[in-house]
């Protein structure tokens, strides 16, 4: 077995002169318990703030929440059924999620641009009591797929008030949110991630980046990705300070937002970081306290860039959504471009290979398994219990983990998550398509690019190219699409008849 590299790097996210001994990720009990807390010792104190209604305080949060709590208890929700919750990032969203959060509610985020046949898969998989969407034609797709039998409500939840079930009752076992994610088969599970889960990983975070009550976090990431869920938000709340929610990533928004408001933090994808680093504006980014990267590999140039223009050295980290947050660079080390850092607190990783190969995890933040599907939760885990993420990666002279590619062939474009067989089962379905594979290629702007590579039914008449991206629109959510697609007449296969997908991508 190989060595794990969490004995003793968790101490490098603490503070100098922070007691020996590991700290206690889960002593808070849950977010909903300790936002409780927090809002009792400072019901005044303010929280978040969007552009309707302004800002809302502790106090405010925890009774418009429990308001919540009792519309959807009346409407005969009871703790462990699911809410499909599906809406731009707004307050109202907050306050329905953390409503649905505090009574024990199983909350199961799903991506605004999710066309009908994604809605479907997953309102057929997780079976919803209640679906919270911004989109009247989202809500008939997810009542569909239900048969019919589906309370269907905006984010405002404007539903029948009622007297509130028992709050913050939830153990840390006990689940809190079923995320999909795409698996090797390309259809997306459900990974169960419990109320300790989120617990831990949001107190790792708070101590490894010195998150206080004085921060403020300029939040422009979306709530349905755990990256702005169970970073942002959950983070935010935890540590009792307080963020400006953004209901999208505008480069000029962000940067009046953070000097409007006087943030000390901003969290975003790489994407993002590319078009901060290009703004004639981006020295402004000097003014925070940290930026932190995540979602997908932040390239050094980018880092480099901002490092010039603004002094902003950003923080590199790597999770998922089965994990949470696994890894970071330190806050007050080295932080080292083209890594992502060492393991947070609580957090143990080992290589398969020793220095080389795939990352493997256990620790509190780890998810129980899949939703429903016991073949798929037995292959992630081996036999000693350590998850299987299917990222390759490698340790540098300094420790410091490196994500060299996967094993899976999952494509990450912009902070997504893309399985190309769902890409090409699709493009299959075209009349001119013969056959198709899809990689992953670089984009300094997004990451990756999802790149299709098709064989035409009638070589001498190739559907063109903007045919097949509009058949693909029609079908998929945005970040799934192609956004390059070359015609071959047959696809590199080895022996077996296996496609070979790195000449593909060579």
């Amino acid at each position: 077995m190989s060595e794990t590299r969490s004995s003793q790097s968790w101490r490098a996210h603490l503070p100098a002169g922070t007691g020996q001994d590991q700290p206690d990720l889960l002593a808070a009990g849950s977010l909903p318990a300790a936002w409780r807390r927090l809002a009792q010792a400072a019901p005044g104190r303010p929280a978040l703030w969007a552009a309707e209604p302004g800002w809302r305080s502790r106090g405010e949060l925890d009774e418009a929440s429990a308001r919540v709590a009792g519309r959807l208890r009346r409407a005969g929700l009871a703790a462990g059924d699911r809410v499909l919750v599906s809406a731009a990032t707004s307050m109202d969203l907050v306050v329905a999620y953390l409503g649905a959060l505090r009574m024990g509610l199983v909350v199961v985020p799903v991506n605004t641009a999710y066309r009908e046949r994604e809605v479907a898969h997953i309102v057929g998989d997780a079976r919803p009591r209640a679906a919270v969407v911004d989109d009247p034609e989202r809500g008939s797709w997810a009542r569909r797929a239900a048969g019919g039998d589906l309370l269907v409500t905006g984010p405002e939840v404007a539903l029948p008030d009622g007297d509130p079930p028992p709050l913050d009752g939830a153990g840390p076992g006990d689940p809190a949110l079923l995320c999909y994610t795409s698996g090797t088969t390309g259809a997306p599970k459900g990974a169960v991630l419990a109320h300790g889960n989120l617990l831990a990983s949001a107190e790792a975070l708070r101590l490894a980046w010195r998150w206080e009550q004085g921060d403020r976090l300029v939040l422009a990431l979306p709530l349905f990705h755990i990256h702005g869920l169970g970073v942002g938000l959950h983070g935010t709340l935890l540590a009792g300070a307080s963020a400006v929610l953004l209901p999208r990533f505008e480069v000029g928004a962000v940067l009046d937002a953070a000097r409007d408001h006087q943030a000390t933090l901003f969290f975003g994808v790489p994407t993002m970081y590319a078009r901060l680093a290009a703004s004639p504006r981006a020295a402004e980014l000097g003014r925070l306290r940290l930026c932190v990267s995540g979602s997908a590999p932040l390239p050094p140039t980018v880092f480099e860039r901002l490092a010039e223009r603004a002094g902003q050295r950003v923080l590199e980290r790597y999770g998922m959504t089965e994990t949470i947050m696994n890894v970071s660079n330190p806050y007050d080390g080295q932080r080292r471009p083209g890594t992502v850092g060492l393991p947070l607190p609580g957090v143990e990783l080992r290589l398969a290979g020793g220095d080389q190969g795939e990352v493997l995890l256990r620790g509190p933040n780890v998810f129980s398994g899949y939703w429903g599907n016991p073949a798929a939760t037995a292959e992630a885990f081996d036999p000693d219990g350590w998850f299987r993420t299917g990222d390759l990666g490698s340790f540098d002279d300094h420790g410091y983990l490196r994500i060299e590619g996967r094993s899976k062939e999952l494509i990450i474009t912009g902070g997504y998550n893309v399985h190309p067989r769902e890409v090409e089962e699709l493009l299959g379905e075209h009349p001119g398509v013969a056959e198709a594979a899809v990689v992953g290629t670089p984009s300094e702007e997004w990451g990756e690019q999802v790149t299709a590579f098709v064989v035409p039914a009638d070589p001498g008449a190739p559907p063109g190219r903007e045919e097949l991206l509009a058949f693909a629109a029609e079908r998929l959510a945005a970040f799934k699409r192609p956004r390059v697609v070359h015609y071959v007449e047959a696809l590199p296969r080895n022996a077996l008849g296996k496609v070979m997908k790195h000449e593909l991508r060579a």
